[in-house]
């Protein structure tokens, strides 16, 4: 087979020559060949749908081969077979007539899609498939992914030693690694081997009232990318503020400053460089499509799930548990309608996002699909950016509005509805694996005091200390959630009581050793636990009474301590 380039780009100058991309691009060369070498027999299968036709009018028959030309609509304009694919669009809309019409109107017509069909028969023999680069070639995969180098790295360039040291201290008690710089030339020279680095930057140095600015103002110009930089200084005016920006400074904060809500800004930012891979269904009956689009959605770094099978769609669903879901709209045995229909009466996928991924361009047929469970309408061809632009779109605003849903407004942890779900989730998987599982509740001691005496602003910032230092203390497999008020609840997989109250315990003691502000006045606050397990507590119900049961005894043994109740 011939593959010929028209796009006018010298060869291998349009992408980095990789081993990653040279993968890529043998993946979707074995894809388009195997178009290629299947197209006689998607020819011969309409051929044979059209003889039987003039025997024994069928009208689950026809249905077919307007499925089968359909595909070859936008599978010929995809693997490199435009003229195929337009007169495929031709005989497609007069097929699509015959159904609504349910038969042949004269011979002249028969005769007519005969030679439409011989016309396929001759393209797909004599052409040979033109390749261009947008078929073969993706953009960098880390393209729409956030970078995540260096995101827990903290530069704090602070001249007096004792403040730096003290504020590199709360930021490690985060989980954030630190160094510390105390003067500027040092600081200089760190940035430019770790640009990642996340900078806290005073303004003011005993050379230069303004030497954390004009310092940045020269970073910036060197670096290949824009440094984040926070700025921190005892002025709070227009002119400080306004050089920040200019510095390039994402936010500003005035001494002395307020630990908890540094560590909000620093979480906004690292934030946004961590995030899960998509998961993707695609469900579509052609094999070749579902390679062609698995390869382009992997080489953005999604995970993918080909299902060729809709009637399949229900073993597949819940296991996979997918972000969106791209279904073609005209399949075998059931269409992309009836299919998405199924998925909304389905607990669990009322609000995924399902996306109809088809060459109907019908513009009466799209906003009808759309209105019948359906939330976009993306025709193929598809360019490869486009697809994983709109893909990215789509769920991101699904994982923000599933976020609200489930999610504490003021710590960002799962609210009680949720972390009771999944505990329930949880214990059941424990059980039937046979794994350990410890569930904890923890509340925060005296915390009616903190905000009698400090103020319910105080109390709030307390509750996010403790959220953030459980979230960023713990395993990604641990699931943290707020119970209600000051009371938090903790699962953890895989892991026996003893095991837990040693990590449990550990958190407690940093906790302890938090400062946290309030107009000018530090003040710290402790935590009590209580603490069961499966391999005492069978079920939920248990496992949660006895966790609350042990939560009582260590406020009642004097506070800030950790008890793991075992039974009797």
């Amino acid at each position: 087979m011939n593959l010929t380039r028209d796009d006018g780009i010298e060869p291998g100058t349009f992408i980095m020559d990789t081993s990653e991309h040279k993968e890529f691009r043998e993946r979707m060369r074995l894809v388009l060949a195997s178009f290629t070498q299947e197209l006689p027999e998607r020819i011969s299968e309409i051929e044979a749908l059209w003889d039987r036709l003039q025997t024994d009018w069928d009208i689950k028959a026809l249905q077919e081969l307007h499925r089968s030309v359909h595909n070859l609509v936008s599978n010929g304009r995809t693997f490199g077979y435009p003229e195929l694919s337009s007169q495929a669009r031709a005989l497609e809309r007069i097929l699509k007539n015959l159904l609504r019409e349910a038969c042949i109107t004269d011979v002249a017509q028969a005769d007519g899609i005969w030679q439409q069909i011989l016309e396929l028969k001759r393209l797909s023999i004599e052409k040979e498939p033109v390749i261009t680069s947008d078929m073969t070639v993706v953009a960098d995969e880390n393209a729409f992914l956030p970078d995540a180098d260096g995101s827990n790295l903290i530069f704090v360039v602070e001249d007096d030693a004792e403040a730096a040291q003290e504020l590199a201290l709360q930021l490690r008690y985060y989980g954030y690694e630190v160094e510390v710089f105390n003067h500027l030339e040092k600081f200089h020279s760190a940035i430019l081997h770790k640009p990642n680095a996340i900078i806290l930057m005073d303004v003011e140095f005993p050379e230069d009232s303004l030497g954390g600015i004009h310092v940045m103002e020269t970073i910036q110009r060197e670096l290949p990318c824009p440094a984040r930089v926070i700025f921190i200084s005892v002025h709070d005016d227009m002119a400080f503020r306004l050089g920040a920006v200019r510095a390039g400074g994402v936010a500003y904060f005035t001494k002395p400053i307020n630990s908890t809500e540094l560590i909000d800004q620093l979480d906004l930012i690292t934030a946004s460089q961590i995030q899960e891979p998509f998961r993707v269904l695609i469900v579509d009956d052609s094999s070749t499509v579902l390679a062609y689009h698995t390869a382009i959605l992997e080489q953005a770094e999604m995970i993918v799930k080909a299902l060729p099978e809709p009637m399949r769609l229900l073993e597949v669903l819940s296991d996979f548990n997918p972000d969106i879901i791209l279904m073609d709209l005209y399949m075998p045995e059931c269409n992309g309608i009836e299919l998405a229909r199924v998925i909304r009466q389905m607990d669990g996928f009322l609000s995924t996002p399902i996306v109809y991924l088809s060459t109907e361009n019908d513009f009466n047929t799209q906003p009808e699909a759309k209105s019948l469970s359906g939330d976009d309408f993306l025709v193929k061809p598809i360019d490869p950016a486009h697809l994983i632009a709109a893909i990215t779109a789509r769920v991101s605003r699904a994982r923000s509005l599933r976020s609200l849903m489930i999610h504490d407004g003021l710590t960002g942890l799962l609210n009680h509805t949720a972390i009771k779900e999944e505990l329930a989730r949880e214990v059941g998987r424990s059980t039937r694996l046979n794994t350990p599982l410890s569930f904890a509740m923890v509340d925060i001691d005296f915390f009616k005091k903190v905000n009698d005496t400090y103020g319910h602003a105080a109390g709030d910032r307390v509750l996010k200390s403790l959220a953030r230092l459980l979230k960023q203390r713990l395993r990604d497999t641990d699931i943290v959630g707020r119970y209600g008020g000051e009371e938090f609840a903790v699962i953890m997989n895989d892991t026996d009581a003893t095991s837990a109250a040693k990590v449990i315990d550990e958190i407690r003691n940093v906790f302890s050793r938090l400062i946290h502000l309030s107009h000018d006045e530090e003040f710290s606050v402790n935590f009590s636990c209580g603490l069961a397990d499966l391999a005492h507590f069978s079920d939920v119900a248990t496992l949660s009474e006895a966790a609350d049961k042990a939560l009582y005894q260590a406020k009642q043994r004097g506070r800030n301590k950790v008890v793991v109740n075992v039974g009797d």
